[in-house]
């Protein structure tokens, strides 16, 4: 009773999404009542034709096919309208449902992408849920139907003959036991077969994005021998799942000849003292066959309903679980470019060393400010503080003399563009990858194009800017991604950049137009760039350079080579690796 009400529970808790629209769901419950009670009119119909129609002139011929035709064509039309009013609802449902996930999902707290990867977010958004939604509405309308059908077969055989009614009473708990038992034997096995196939499905998947690590280090046969034993063990997986599932016909048709001859053998000492009728026999064996079906039916049912529900919670607790980001309510138009930090520290974990510590920096409007350091040293994570994409955890960080806290969040990230070292592309038109977020402009977008340095690139688009980019542009280099994100930043006209390594993995030739568009980026911004090649910051206002997360020198590139500190024995190094390379 307690499982009951707890699965109720967690049905009235997806309910909510899928209990709209009312007039599909009274359709489909109206046209499966309408099939489950005429399911005993199939045998009703056997007694008159076996006791009657074969006498001569008992009753009209056309009477049979009328009947018959006019009985199916009943239920077939309430099955079709069933059918579809349950996949309305289910769709529609499921609509609302990713809906809701999917706006969670855009303003969830940046935690989220952290503790979850992108194919398992996408999964639970667009398969899990689908699966989920389909196999809970599919299993509770075939428990609505299976319960009104056996209910209406058993009306009937005790309308007929209640006596032989208790022999059939006999049959439903050892099928239902049956059922049970096999049911959860196969369960078992399926979920230790979907595990299989996903170890199977990696080994193929590793092997497929390391090809070139697994030939170079000569790992194919490592590779083969792990597959062939994962194989196996689906193999073995999918035999025992054969043998179960092979195995629930058979036991549940000798149950059925067992009552089966019981009931043979009882009508026939009844019809010597009561006189049944041919008819009337076959009508019973007929209806109390015809319930093997939804006893099978609904001894299995709650194992899809529980998996439907576990399902669709995966998408209920993304929605109801994952905190939203939280903001203030400063608002303006544009910014004028003021950042700073005051004794600003960011600690991922409480147990982890500080990323930043102690920071205090102030970056006026208009200049230009580089972060150097090595890996590790705060850089990217101080570049984040800006648009919140981390959170500090000890003092503050102001733009234009107002916390972050207290800026509207889409206000606040509208005041800041980004160029990085990885440039994410949407499967989109040219326009709008450009204009991300906005109504693309044609002009505008042209104009950015050109100042980013891609005309060239352009020109080579069968549709212009409204050619589709495709997946991620794997189509285009390295060079034109940095420039795409360029003329991205130029649409956007942000008061503040922030240049993240966006020329370290580029050649020669593609930094130098890269660089060039980045020039025409930055005139009158506030700007921010982490370096890797300390050759491109010379011209900066002001370098900072970092260590363990703290600031250990702050300077022009002049003053800091004169200073002879750890910025100049940087450059030094990085000449050195420049006259090597050369040579």
């Amino acid at each position: 009773m307690a499982s009951a009400t707890h699965i109720f529970k967690r049905l009235h808790r997806a309910g909510k999404y899928f209990a709209r629209p009312y007039s599909a769901w009274v359709a489909a419950f109206t046209a499966l009542l309408i099939v489950s009670i005429s399911e005993p009119m199939v045998p009703a119909l056997l007694q008159p034709l076996l006791d009657k129609g074969f006498k001569q002139n008992s009753f009209p011929i056309w009477m049979v096919p009328v009947a018959l035709i006019g009985l199916y064509s009943v239920r077939g039309a309430s099955m079709f309208i069933g059918n579809v009013a349950i996949a309305k609802a289910t769709h529609q449902g499921l609509l609302k449902l990713r809906m809701a996930m999917f706006a969670r999902l855009q303003d969830a707290d940046l935690k989220l992408f952290r503790q979850q990867n992108a194919s398992a977010l996408g999964n639970t958004l667009v398969y899990e849920v689908q699966n989920g939604a389909q196999l809970l509405v599919s299993s509770c309308m075939g428990l609505f139907r299976d319960s009104l059908t056996l209910l209406a077969l058993i009306g009937y055989l005790l309308y007929l003959n209640w006596q032989l009614s208790l022999i059939v009473a006999l049959l439903i708990p050892s099928v239902a036991f049956l059922m049970k038992a096999m049911s959860k034997r196969l369960y078992h096995l399926t979920r230790s077969n979907q595990a299989a196939t996903d170890e199977l499905a990696y080994v193929v998947e590793e092997t497929a994005l390391a090809y070139r690590e697994i030939r170079l280090h000569g790992a194919q046969a490592t590779q083969g021998a792990r597959f062939a034993t994962l194989g196996r063990t689906l193999e073995r997986l999918t035999m025992k799942m054969a043998v179960a599932g092979s195995g629930i016909t058979p036991l549940t048709q000798l149950f059925s000849a067992i009552a089966l001859s019981a009931v043979i053998s009882v009508a026939l000492l009844q019809s010597q003292d009561s006189g049944m009728t041919v008819g009337s026999f076959a009508s019973f064996v007929t209806a109390m066959l015809m319930l093997v079906n939804p006893i099978k039916h609904l001894s299995e049912v709650a194992s899809p309903i529980t998996r439907g529900l576990a399902a669709l919670e995966r998408g209920l607790e993304l929605i109801e679980s994952t905190p939203q980001e939280t903001g203030g309510s400063h608002r303006v138009d544009k910014a004028l470019g003021h950042l700073q930090f005051r004794h600003t520290g960011v600690r991922y974990q409480p147990d982890h060393p500080w990323a930043l510590q102690d920071l205090q920096l102030d970056i006026q409007p208009g200049e230009t400010v580089a972060l150097v350091g090595s890996s590790g040293s705060g850089k990217t994570t101080l570049a984040n503080l800006l648009p919140r994409f981390v959170e500090w955890s000890e003092g503050d960080v102001l733009l234009d003399g107002v916390s972050l806290k207290q800026w509207d969040l889409q206000t606040l990230r509208q005041q800041f563009a980004m160029v990085s070292q990885n440039v994410v592309v949407l499967n989109d038109s040219l326009a709008v990858n450009v204009a991300l977020g906005q109504v693309p402009e044609p002009a505008k977008v042209l104009r950015c194009l050109a100042d980013a340095n891609l005309g060239d690139y352009l020109e080579s688009l069968p549709q212009g800017i409204d050619t589709v980019v495709g997946h991620n542009a794997s189509s285009m280099s390295g060079g034109q991604r940095q420039r795409l994100a360029i003329a991205r930043a130029l649409y956007k006209e942000a008061p503040i950049l922030i240049l993240d390594e966006a020329t370290s993995a580029l050649d020669n030739e593609s930094e130098r137009a890269v660089q060039d568009a980045l020039t025409r980026l930055q005139q009158g911004k506030t700007t921010l760039i982490i370096a890797h090649r300390l050759s491109t910051i010379e011209s900066a206002d002001r370098i900072v350079v970092m260590d363990a997360g703290r600031v250990i020198e702050m300077g022009s590139h002049a003053n800091l080579l004169a200073a002879n500190g750890a910025y100049a024995a940087m450059f030094k190094l990085k000449q050195l690796d420049a006259q090597h390379g050369q040579a």
